[in-house]
């Protein structure tokens, strides 16, 4: 049950790690989401406006207003006020990316038996955090699934 022997010390910076990798996987996932709904939605129509990102991420287009602002700061979009938005280079790299790591981790929760539904849920909260270790592991563990 308890015991009364007192705690070992623990190691602050190896314990810490996990969590400072997990606060920079939040910072980044906003971004991340948004350049990969940018590049689906212009996949899908021609062009990607402020409403189709409120309507996808279901908020205020005050929010996709503020978001777009700093991702165009941050060098992923380009907007002007009324007009369409567009990805920047470096944001058309970060959302390939995303995408096929939303992939990969979508492809090999469908090989442990994951319904589609779920699998397609949890793939979008894992792909932000897993390492690139273990996506390569993921990615041979379902090698010759269609990725």
């Amino acid at each position: 049950m308890f015991s009364h022997e007192a705690p070992q010390t623990l190691n602050t910076a190896t314990n810490s790690e996990p969590h400072r990798r997990t606060r920079s996987d939040h910072a980044s996932e906003t971004a991340e989401d948004y350049v990969e709904a940018v590049a689906d939605i212009l996949a899908q129509q021609e062009t990607c406006r402020v409403k189709d990102l409120a309507e996808r991420f279901a908020v205020s287009h005050v929010t996709v207003n503020r978001i777009v602002d700093r991702l165009q700061k941050n060098g992923l979009l380009r907007t002007q006020p009324y007009r369409p938005i567009t990805l920047t280079r470096k944001g058309s790299r970060l959302a390939a990316q995303c995408k096929e790591r939303h992939e990969i981790v979508y492809q090999f929760l469908l090989s442990l038996g994951i319904d589609e539904a779920t699998a397609a849920i949890d793939a979008e909260g894992i792909e932000h955090h897993v390492s690139p270790a273990t996506l390569r592991r993921f990615k041979e563990v379902t090698a010759g699934r269609k990725l």
